[in-house]
């Protein structure tokens, strides 16, 4: 078992032990969380649905993500993120959300924001919590990285509800 899908059971267990559903709002990891999720055995017993919102308008139109928020902060922000996971709460039979925006490369990069800047969100009714990062390597290790990261926060959150 690798430590993606081993997190996405560790995830499911806790959980199942919460009676929660999760929900997710992916852009640069493109559905992998919601696929590493599925690929558990009995996930649908814990995963409510999962929202694959790559372009700017897909976050506005599913996530209810403002449009003046993006063009604030831009698509790549802690802002944005916890927007997304908000909307994908708001939107879902959920009780915790996670989302992840980012840049995976090899282009993309802007000022103040380098290839490999991931913001991410986990949201419950009550609490929003965000971060940023800057992974390094190739489009594929910064989109790896970030599943992992996202899903190792997701399993301390819920150890902490």
């Amino acid at each position: 078992m690798n430590n993606i899908t081993a997190l996405a059971a560790q995830a499911g267990s806790a959980l199942q032990k919460k009676r929660w559903m999760l929900t997710t709002a992916e852009s640069i990891t493109g559905g992998s969380i919601s696929q590493a999720i599925t690929d558990i055995a009995g996930s649908s017993a814990w995963f409510d649905c999962g929202f694959t919102t790559y372009s700017n308008a897909s976050k506005t139109d599913h996530l209810d993500v403002p449009d003046a928020l993006i063009a604030q902060h831009g698509a790549v922000s802690e802002e944005v993120a916890a927007a997304m996971a908000q909307g994908a709460l708001a939107n879902s039979n959920a009780q915790i959300a996670l989302s992840t925006t980012g840049i995976a490369g090899p282009t993309g990069a802007v000022p103040g924001k380098p290839v490999g800047t991931v913001c991410f969100a986990w949201a419950t009714a009550h609490h929003v919590e965000t971060e940023r990062c800057v992974f390094s390597g190739d489009r594929h290790a910064v989109r790896e990285q970030t599943t992992l990261h996202a899903l190792k926060k997701l399993c301390h959150l819920l150890e902490q509800a």
